[in-house]
């Protein structure tokens, strides 16, 4: 189902070097919001020690981001020195495939790490990407996210009891 992640999990910090690897994972898109920093801009405990851990078995990151506040995703791209795109209008497929082209890797070979079902994970299925949910780092959202977070829990419960 195009709802669905491949994996969900916690945090973006409890995927494996082990896992990516089991799933033939070559690179990673990751989001930033409520993802990799939280609403007041902190940024997850643990994600440096993670990134290394991924940048030393050759995975490949990029960041894609909806937003256009580049001061705040280029705070995390350049403190894990990757790449970066803004105001990629996920779910459509442009953000993705740009991504991809930068990351030079069969969409396949790709895993897409994010807190939200109606962007990011609807995004990478449509791109035939590996979608890996992560849940909210905090609960405080944009208005916008607000709105959509009742509807993914039911999708999330609906997810959890499928398997």
């Amino acid at each position: 189902m195009i709802f669905y992640p491949k994996f969900y999990c916690q945090k973006v910090t409890d995927i494996s070097v082990e896992y990516l690897r089991k799933n033939n994972i070559k690179a990673i898109i990751l989001d930033v919001d409520n993802t990799l920093l939280d609403f007041d801009l902190n940024i997850i405990s643990g994600l440096e020690e993670w990134y290394n851990e991924i940048k030393i078995n050759n995975i490949k990151c990029i960041i894609l981001s909806n937003s256009n506040k580049e001061k705040k995703i280029k705070m995390v791209a350049d403190l894990l020195n990757i790449p970066f795109i803004k105001f990629a209008t996920k779910p459509l497929k442009r953000g993705f495939k740009k991504a991809q082209k930068i990351l030079g890797e069969k969409s396949q070979n790709i895993a897409v790490v994010g807190d939200q079902i109606f962007t990011d994970v609807i995004g990478a299925n449509r791109s035939k990407m590996f979608s890996i949910l992560v849940k909210p780092v905090a609960s405080k959202d944009l208005w916008m996210t607000r709105f959509k977070r009742p509807l993914e829990n039911l999708i999330i419960k609906k997810y959890l009891k499928s398997r």
